[in-house]
């Protein structure tokens, strides 16, 4: 099952990359996309839309944090409207 993650990249700093990875992989395993990044300290989110739509259409299951984040971001607003 694939799952939408946070994959952490800095070393100091906590900083994440949103990815779509393996279920059964650890958190810092390869990922088979990048689909922007969430800073927690700056309260800054990029995301690429298409690219989540496509693996939620697809049935990938996302983190009770991404949930969250996708929810502000008014994803899931999106992702019913496209099959509405």
């Amino acid at each position: 099952m694939v799952k939408l993650r946070l994959k952490r990249c800095g070393r100091k700093q906590a900083v994440y990359r949103i990815v779509a990875i393996d279920g059964r992989s650890r958190r810092e395993g390869k990922d088979l996309c990048k689909m922007g990044f969430y800073d927690p300290i700056n309260s800054q989110t990029y995301l690429n839309i298409t690219a989540i739509l496509y693996f939620l259409e697809k049935g990938a299951q996302p983190t009770g944090t991404l949930f969250d984040i996708f929810k502000r971001a008014g994803v899931f607003y999106k992702f019913r409207k496209k099959f509405n």
